[in-house]
């Protein structure tokens, strides 16, 4: 089975933003010297967090966090992350393989417990996304204000953070219908307040329990519950950012999409973006032998053990023929 766009535009984008997305193809007129720095300035917005946080742990370690919250942090990052992955994007959103209503649920809450909102709401703004990538009408597009260098450190704001916090709510109705009608997915994008409850408290109940103490669970609710968060946010959000400014574009799309390789890691395989936005529906995104993507390995176990079917591997004809000239 083939990969197709799951949404199409249903608007025209007006000139000024064509001007702002810079066309289907184009790239507004750079010195290689401007593309160079815009891009090590994107990573210093990722990258002196994670820094940050990593240099705090060895001067941390055995005084206010152990062993037990690394492992108890990675283990909520792995389920929460692939929830919105596996769940969210390449299942809720773009159908990139079937399973059965055990398996949906549970996508759904693991996904919740990412807190990066309801499954419904992050279902439709992302589809909505798709619809007009980097055009208007994109909720989260780094072009929107322009192609020069201020304009651009303000879209990488608003599409990193900021559009998060706009007013305007994507129409569920319009790009989530789908979901809408299925019961057991409002539901659980009801059960959204729980979900983000048991994300928070649970590390710090098995906190508590394997280190036998209040101080315990309180630093696993720190580091595998605030902490875990907060980078699995930035990751994400960095995807909607990082990766529509930087990134290499080896196959045609209809925007600025790029594969970042350095994310491909913490973001699971979400960051090989180009190849995302060439073939949506595809359930695999890192497509070369060398490209990490730990949401494709999960799915192949899936369905290997028969949890998932008719799941959408890429088409190598199909590649071929949308491979940039």
């Amino acid at each position: 089975m083939t990969a197709t766009d799951t949404v199409q535009p249903t608007l025209e984008p007006t000139a000024a933003g064509r001007e702002a997305a810079g066309g289907e193809h184009t790239r507004a007129p750079r010195s290689m010297i401007k593309a160079r720095a815009e891009q090590v300035l994107l990573g210093i917005i990722i990258v002196i967090p994670l820094a940050a946080v990593a240099a705090a742990v060895p001067l941390l370690w055995e005084r206010w966090i152990t062993w037990h919250d690394v492992v108890i942090g990675v283990a909520c990052y792995l389920i929460t992350g692939h929830g919105v992955t596996i769940g969210f994007h390449r299942y809720f959103t773009h159908r990139g393989f079937k399973t059965s209503r055990p398996m949906r649920i549970a996508l759904a809450v693991a996904g919740n417990m990412a807190i990066e909102g309801p499954v419904i709401r992050w279902v439709a703004d992302h589809r909505r996304h798709h619809a007009f990538s980097d055009k208007e009408g994109d909720p989260h597009s780094p072009w929107r204000y322009g192609t020069g260098f201020v304009p651009l450190m303000k879209g990488l704001w608003h599409s990193h953070v900021g559009w998060l916090f706009d007013v305007e709510q994507t129409d569920q109705r319009k790009y989530a219908p789908d979901l809408l009608a299925d019961r057991d997915i409002v539901w659980a994008s009801r059960m959204f307040g729980v979900c983000v409850f048991v994300s928070l408290a649970l590390p710090a109940l098995i906190g508590g329990l394997w280190g036998g103490s209040f101080e315990a669970a309180v630093r696993a609710f720190f580091w595998a519950g605030l902490v875990r968060v907060a980078l699995l946010h930035h990751i994400t959000w960095s995807i909607n950012s990082i990766c529509h400014v930087a990134g290499s574009r080896p196959y045609k799309s209809r925007d600025r999409s790029g594969n970042v390789w350095w994310l491909a890691l913490p973001s699971m395989g979400e960051s090989w973006h180009n190849l995302h936005h060439a073939e949506p529906t595809s359930a695999r995104h890192g497509v070369k032998p060398w490209q990490i993507d730990t949401s494709f390995y999960l799915i192949k176990l899936m369905e290997w053990t028969r949890l998932v079917r008719d799941v959408r591997w890429p088409d190598p004809a199909r590649l071929a023929a949308k491979l940039a000239d």
